[in-house]
């Protein structure tokens, strides 16, 4: 039974965790004894390496326990500076990030560490404010998660964090092969997105993007010159289901148009159609 959970931010935090991650764990491990076999996504997702930044020992214990009967790797830490050590060593493929830790926060650690890793960053905060989600997610976060949560929820945010879209290999009015990807014309010159190799590229430079650019960028450029909504997008980057404000698409938009446009005042690859959505303009 995994450990007493301490309540730094009240009570319900402490008996809603512990039940469900008591719960869930118990669940898991009758699923796992059942289980007649696994597909290779499956093992290879189980495969992944997570990171833990939490300062709650009993929280971060339990989430831990968890993960670790679902068959992932897991590191974990209860400050910043430990936290970039450990990915310094052996770096992680998806990281769970409290905001309000001791010494360094939260904020500062996903812009200190994102600049060097494209891993999904999932914030787990008990900070539930909007204006907190879009400051997260403009430091580099991929996703957030409200506390108190259920541990099922951040498996399947983790899962799909991991996921890289099955993607139609058609040709397409942008100059899309197999061969040569989806041609995008930027302010900066002519872009290759190849999402089979989940790459963007302008000539040789290699521009890095998270799990949730690229799941961004291959919604629009799977239908090149259609308006898609915030709610379309949603849907897509979040599979699983997303229940906050469908205009954290907007923070994710700006974030990757930096990426492909370096030239704000000219006609870039995403546009802005008003009142309807965003549309990508390929060659």
């Amino acid at each position: 039974m995994p450990p007493t959970l301490t309540a730094p931010y009240g009570g319900p935090l402490a008996v809603s965790c512990q039940f469900r991650v008591t719960s869930t764990l118990r669940s898991a491990t009758a699923r796992r004894r059942h289980r007649s076999g696994e597909t290779i996504r499956d093992v290879q997702e189980a495969a992944r390496r997570v990171l833990i930044l939490e300062d709650d020992y009993g929280l971060r214990t339990s989430l831990r326990l968890f993960l670790e009967q679902e068959g992932y790797t897991v590191g974990e830490a209860d400050d910043a500076e430990v936290a970039l050590s450990l990915d310094a060593e052996r770096p992680f493929d998806v990281m769970l990030v409290d905001l309000m830790l001791g010494g360094i926060d939260g904020f500062t650690f996903i812009r200190s560490i994102r600049p060097r890793t494209t891993a999904p960053i999932i914030v787990i905060s008990a900070r539930d404010g909007a204006k907190d989600v879009v400051a997260a997610l403009e430091a580099g976060a991929d996703d957030y998660v409200r506390k108190p949560f259920d541990v099922a929820e951040v498996r399947a945010r983790i899962k799909a964090a991991l996921r890289r879209p099955d993607y139609p290999l058609v040709p397409a009015s942008g100059g899309y092969t197999p061969a040569s990807g989806i041609v995008l014309d930027s302010t900066d010159g002519p872009l290759v997105f190849d999402p089979a190799a989940a790459t963007l590229r302008r000539g040789a430079e290699d521009l890095h993007l998270t799990s949730t650019e690229f799941k961004l960028l291959l919604a629009l450029a799977t239908s090149p010159g259609r308006v898609m909504t915030r709610e379309n997008l949603v849907s897509q980057m979040w599979p699983e289901g997303h229940h906050g404000d469908v205009r954290v698409v907007d923070v994710h938009v700006s974030r990757l148009r930096t990426k492909v446009d370096t030239d704000p005042t000219s006609r870039g690859v995403i546009s802005t159609v008003r009142g309807l959505g965003y549309r990508l303009d390929p060659r």
